[in-house]
């Protein structure tokens, strides 16, 4: 008598342990299933660029936990991946334009020189001494338009990598200026340079100043005065041509971007892009402004001191 209650109870026990059991499980695959949500979501967008290389494809952000965080973090790196090949696609494209016109001028002027060495009609000395003047022109042009679309494209130096290194940057602006001397024979130039120790890298700062040097000859009248001075880590020149408009000076570190008082004159419209890239490489500023008094003024300010620093790379943040 006394077992059959016992059997009964037994199997209540049983059956309550049972669907304890059905129920937990139940709820922990569906808790799981909600935690790992966000890590397949993760899963099938990763898998999603791999296969298209969409990188417009976002992770939707929900809470502030680790695996939210994960998501910003993805989202932030596809962002940065979406803007890289944007900036690269349009420079190649940029580079495609800007390459067609010295190379159609070049073309013209070589099957010139060809027609009249095939249908033996001789041309004049002039027009011959012209063609060749021009066709070696345009070859100048075209190994240093390729040239700064190489800088442009290689990557940026990483803080402490082997081309970061200490640079004297009164010694760099000083054979930038010889340099500087030799194209603008004409002109007058004054320097007053203070020593100043940077890091950086040391062909790509000095070219920086070139550029900057070469624009102000550029644009210099003849006999007029281009003005170097480097002090407390700013570097300034000052020549006595026209200027930038102000509409223009937002303008003038871009990419292939050109005055069009400027676009009868020799150049690529890179030069002060590649300065810019430089100058923010090593942690400094550069900008382009209306002198007092006429004229144009670029300021260069690049971090460091008067003596040279301990020979490791500064900590960024």
């Amino acid at each position: 008598m006394i077992s059959k209650p016992l059997n009964s109870l037994a199997w209540l026990l049983l059956g309550v342990a049972g669907v304890g059991v059905v129920g937990a499980a139940t709820a922990g695959v569906g808790i799981a299933r909600a935690g790992l949500r966000p890590m397949k979501q993760l899963m099938d967008v990763t898998e999603h660029i791999a296969r298209t290389e969409d990188l417009s494809v976002r992770i939707r952000v929900d809470g502030d936990d680790e695996i939210a965080r994960l998501a910003e973090s993805f989202n932030a790196m596809t962002a940065a991946l979406a803007s890289s090949r944007e900036r690269q696609q349009q420079l190649v494209a940029d580079a495609g334009h800007e390459l067609r016109t010295p190379l159609t001028s070049l073309r013209t002027n070589i099957e010139l020189m060809m027609r009249s060495e095939k249908t033996g009609r001789e041309l004049p000395p002039d027009v011959r001494r012209d063609l060749l003047s021009s066709v070696e022109a345009q070859i100048t042009e075209l190994a240093g338009l390729i040239g700064d679309i190489q800088e442009l494209s290689r990557p940026d130096a990483a803080p402490g990598s082997a081309s970061m290194r200490l640079v004297a940057l009164h010694e760099g602006a000083e054979r930038a200026l010889a340099r500087a001397r030799l194209r603008g024979k004409e002109l007058t130039f004054t320097c007053e340079l203070e020593d100043w120790f940077v890091w950086g890298e040391p062909a790509a700062l000095e070219r920086a100043i070139v550029n900057l040097l070469d624009n102000a000859v550029k644009f210099s009248p003849a006999g007029g005065t281009v003005s170097l001075r480097l002090q407390g880590g700013r570097l300034s020149i000052k020549d006595e041509g026209p200027g930038v408009p102000p509409d223009e000076l937002p303008y003038v570190f871009e990419r292939f971007w050109r005055s069009p008082s400027a676009r009868s004159l020799p150049g690529s419209g890179l030069g002060l892009a590649i300065v810019a890239r430089a100058v923010q490489a090593s942690g400094g500023t550069v900008g382009l402004h209306q002198a007092p008094g006429g004229g144009a003024l670029a300021v260069m300010t690049v971090p460091g001191a008067r003596t040279p620093p301990p020979e490791t790379p500064p900590r960024k943040g």
